[in-house]
């Protein structure tokens, strides 16, 4: 159950995982085999923490701890959510549903006011920090929680490796150049040095005191495709995010090693 201290959330944890999303924002790494991938993130884990917490019984928050994901993301939030809470079901957590969280967090934004600048997508972190309080404090009187947690769609930019075989590489995963569009291909003057967008997840835990326990980054699709109608540069992908498979991997990624990732690939040859 949620504890009766309240201190202050710690938004110099948030301001670490801004600089990590930030610094690893541009990883490519090269092609290797066996399964490596040097872009893998080692994710933070306080696993001492996460044994005193016993934790049981969890929310995820329907908002994120940072600025707002893309707006074409947040089509597929809910979704994501869904497959986070399966993987943590399977952990053995009894995943709640976040309708009694949502419902504060609201009526605690019409007392407080919006965190979020809807026009530079900027985090009032002095506002969210008190949401954040008053919300876990009324979710103490109804339910027996034991941890919150966060989930964030960050966008990234990615390179494709330069040689025959394109590929991106970023926060452990691989991903080949999707097409997009009838034509017949790229032209010679194709630039595959260009940037191309690509979604990372972001898992935050904290327990009942709003400490920081758990933060994991875990790679999952690319949102750009080659158009090949033009065959000069990337164009945003018409399904974003529509692959479970490259969401699941993304979630064992960004959950390890909370949750142990079989064949992950920070390990070397």
């Amino acid at each position: 159950m949620f504890k009766t201290r309240k201190p202050a959330l710690s938004f110099y944890s948030i301001a670490v995982l801004t600089c990590i999303a930030l610094i690893n924002g541009c990883a490519t790494g090269s092609v290797s085999g066996s399964g490596y991938n040097p872009t893998t993130l080692t994710n933070q884990i306080d696993q001492a923490a996460i044994d005193d917490a016993n934790i049981k019984r969890v929310v995820i928050a329907d908002i994120n701890l940072g600025t707002p994901s893309r707006k074409y993301l947040q089509k597929r939030e809910k979704d994501v959510d869904l497959l986070i809470a399966q993987a943590l079901t399977n952990h053995g957590w009894e995943v709640v549903s976040s309708r009694d969280f949502s419902q504060r967090w609201r009526n605690a934004v019409s007392m407080f006011g919006n965190p979020v600048d809807p026009t530079t997508g900027r985090v009032n972190n002095a506002t969210f920090s008190r949401i954040v309080q008053t919300v876990r404090d009324q979710i103490m009187e109804s339910s027996n929680i034991d941890a919150l947690i966060f989930t964030d769609l960050l966008e990234k930019d990615v390179y494709f490796a330069q040689g025959v075989n394109r590929v991106a590489r970023w926060d452990g995963v691989s991903r080949k150049p999707p097409t997009q569009g009838a034509g017949d291909g790229v032209s010679v003057n194709f630039n595959w040095g260009a940037p191309v967008a690509a979604t990372t997840l972001r898992i935050s835990i904290f327990d009942a005191d709003l400490k920081l326990i758990f933060n994991g980054e875990g790679g999952v699709a690319l949102n750009e495709a080659v158009d090949v109608r033009s065959g000069t540069g990337f164009v945003r992908r018409r399904e974003i995010l529509g692959n479970d498979n490259h969401i699941k991997e993304g979630i064992a990624l960004a959950l390890h090693p909370l949750v142990p990732m079989s064949n992950w690939p920070g390990n070397p040859d």
